[in-house]
């Protein structure tokens, strides 16, 4: 397993990963330790400085699956919401063949998705369009999404 510190945009990052995976990014890490080299670890943060800048939609990581069966499904299927684009909890639920009435699954499904960013939890908001609860907070929620919006024009 192997951890590195990056500051980003939107605070600093810890970026892990085990076994060839990439496996979490947490948010409001602090620098500590010493830089371990890792290819992977350098190619994550290579993407996600080029997705900072604006020169990166999709990444190219190798990810983990840890997860149940349902929050897979349901991290794929956020994977498939464009750069630039955002969908209900309910459009997610209804996109993987669910009843309305699961979007509070799918709400907790993405409330538990071990890797932002690049599984791109940010793009989910309320059926109203409102921003609602996001893991690393409303604010980096708001800044995600507002680093995407030129795609939108």
């Amino acid at each position: 397993m192997s951890t590195r510190w990056m500051d980003s945009p939107i605070g600093g990052l810890r970026l892990h990963t085990s076994a060839g995976l990439l496996t979490r990014i947490e948010f409001d890490a602090t620098p500590r330790g010493r830089r371990i080299d890792d290819d992977l670890l350098d190619r994550a943060e290579e993407q996600l400085n080029e997705y900072f800048a604006g020169d990166r939609r999709d990444f190219d990581l190798p990810l983990a699956n840890d997860g149940t069966e349902f929050q897979q499904k349901v991290w794929n299927e956020l994977r498939k919401i464009p750069y630039g684009e955002t969908a209900s909890y309910g459009e997610v639920a209804a996109r993987l063949g669910y009843l309305p009435v699961v979007s509070r699954a799918v709400g907790a499904a993405n409330g538990s998705n071990p890797i932002p960013i690049v599984v791109p939890c940010h793009r989910v908001i309320g059926a109203s369009g409102k921003l609602t609860g996001y893991a690393g907070g409303i604010e980096r929620k708001r800044t995600l999404l507002e680093l995407e919006r030129p795609a939108l024009f």
